[in-house]
């Protein structure tokens, strides 16, 4: 037997074409011989479909899209596609078995995720049933996603006569996350004796971006299969004795992994909100150097924009590093002088400031007239804006409110800034792009004169240590300490990560890739007085 495995990019709410193009995989899968076509998680409708799944019409529409993939699969194939399911007024995330037209079997997920990115609980039922169906004489289980995670539905589909288990998924990426997948399908193998196959979706989704990295085992949780990850597949394995079988693809180490997740987090969202083209500042400094070459990776050049906006503060250095590596990645590049603009503002301001010192309100003036005239160019010519602070900085409210954080998505905001330098020198691997005395030079907003991003804050090896510990792992800051951080640096910093929450509520989204960045998955109250105790 051949199993086809649609390791899909789906758009979210794009019905007709997300059913054209499983069509066309389908007749492909069929063509090579496959008998069984299995689709990822909610395949149908895009995954998550946040509150369009609340929608009644939602439903009545998906209903007619999944009868008409039904129609147009191949006569000799069985399909398996994930679709939110409306039935005896409850909303379910379910996985439809096609065939010949009709649907032969029904399966409701049972394990609704409610932590993290995930609130399926806010819109799904939990189902209670197995799904075990005939095919080609054997008999094949469906799970979905979370329900992999617990051995409880597994060993109910075992109990039903599953000879297989295919669980469709619509799991999100964050660095390690596959090293997480492997042994938790390995323990339900071993569990229930069974061989199992694991299907990803593939794509970026606002903040989100799935992997792909599909892979099958056989019932002692030995990997038999193993997808490419960030690559959109329609792979065929060969089920002929006790597993599955297909190539084996290596995983991308850690750097390598985030790079492409970042690539194809822009891609699809420029793409699949139709922007023609992208758009950022660029100043001569290490983050925007590498948000420019994840725009190109993800584009192309000629469909991204670099604006060098030079002040009084600029260093030489800085307008020769960023002309050079425009010219390095052949993107449209100009540069736009701001002095005249701030000495404008300063003039129509002079009177109110009077004899007051320069501080940071005339360093984010500086920020702000970058921010209106990226924007500009956005709005004149339909560039999405790329924002390119760090997730060292949303974290410290180091980034200027309505300036550098003017944008429509933020290439790096889940990234630190350590991870900034790695992914940067990572990317010169590929081909020698960023100029070596970008990332080798100490950091600066250049907003004033001498300025060093070390001034004010700890140093970056240290602060990326705190951040992890008191926003992705949700230690105290006495717990930080322990870890033998320097309590003076943890105090000064978890006070700057609690009083910039109203800034990053109106940041621009970023591309995830921890387990906890700033986005759906951290959501603080902007006003509150809670201390975490030290």
């Amino acid at each position: 037997m051949k199993i086809a495995l649609a390791q899909f990019n789906p758009v979210v709410g794009d019905l007709g074409g997300n059913v054209g193009r499983l069509a066309l995989m389908a007749q492909q899968a069929s063509a090579a011989g496959a008998s069984l076509m299995l689709t990822p998680e909610l395949a149908l409708c895009g995954y998550p479909p946040e509150d369009l799944a609340l929608r009644p019409d939602f439903y009545q529409l998906n209903a007619a899209a999944l009868n008409d993939l039904a129609q147009r699969i191949p006569p000799q194939l069985t399909l398996v596609v994930g679709y939110p399911e409306a039935a005896d007024d409850r909303r379910y995330n379910s996985a439809a078995v096609l065939r010949g037209g009709q649907i032969v079997a029904n399966y409701h997920k049972q394990k609704l995720p409610n932590y993290g990115v995930f609130d399926e609980k806010r819109t799904f039922v939990a189902g209670s049933a197995p799904c075990v169906f005939e095919h080609e004489g054997r008999r094949v289980g469906v799970l979905v996603c979370e329900d992999a995670w617990s051995p409880a539905a597994a060993a109910q589909a075992q109990a039903a006569g599953a000879e297989l288990l295919l669980v469709l998924n619509a799991s999100p990426f964050h660095s390690g996350k596959q090293n997480e997948r492997h042994p938790t399908l390995a323990s339900r193998c071993r569990e229930t004796g069974l061989p199992a196959i694991y299907l990803n979706m593939l794509g970026g989704q606002d903040d989100l971006v799935m992997d792909g990295a599909s892979f099958a085992m056989d019932a002692a949780g030995n990997l038999t299969f193993q997808a490419p990850a960030f690559v959109e597949q329609l792979a065929l394995l060969d089920w002929a004795d006790a597993a599955p079988r297909g190539e084996i693809m290596a995983y991308p180490d850690e750097i390598p992994a985030i790079y492409q997740a970042l690539v194809l987090g822009v891609r699809d969202y420029i793409g699949k909100n139709g922007f023609p083209s992208a758009i950022l500042g660029l100043s001569g400094g290490i983050d925007s150097a590498l948000a420019l070459c994840v725009a190109v990776d993800a584009l192309g050049a000629d469909r991204v924009y670099a604006v060098m906006m030079p002040s009084q503060f600029s260093a030489d250095i800085s307008l020769e590093d960023a002309e050079s590596l425009a010219t390095n990645l052949g993107v449209h590049y100009r540069v736009l002088p701001i002095k005249h603009l701030n000495d404008t503002f300063l003039d129509a301001l002079a009177e109110d400031f009077d004899d007051l010192p320069f501080d940071t309100t005339e360093e984010n003036i500086q920020a702000r007239i970058r921010g209106v005239l990226l924007m500009a160019l956005s709005n004149k010519f339909g560039h999405l804006v790329l924002t390119t602070g760090n997730k060292s900085e949303m974290a410290t409210g180091y980034a200027t409110l309505y300036g550098d954080m003017a944008g429509g998505l933020g290439v790096l905001k889940d990234v630190s800034k350590t991870r900034v330098w790695a992914l940067s020198r990572y990317r010169n691997t590929l081909s020698a792009v960023i100029p070596e005395r970008i990332i080798v030079r100490p950091p600066t907003a250049e907003l004033r004169f001498d300025q060093c991003d070390q001034d004010s804050l700890p140093p970056y090896e240290i602060l990326d240590q705190i951040i992890a510990a008191y926003v992705e792992q949700d230690r105290a800051p006495a717990e930080i300490v322990a870890l033998g951080i320097d309590a003076a640096m943890v105090e000064h910093t978890v006070r700057l990560i609690d009083r910039n929450e109203y800034k990053r509520r109106q940041a621009a989204p970023g591309i995830r890739i921890t387990p906890r960045g700033f986005g759906r998955d951290r959501r603080y109250p902007v006003t509150h007085r809670y201390k975490a105790p030290f």
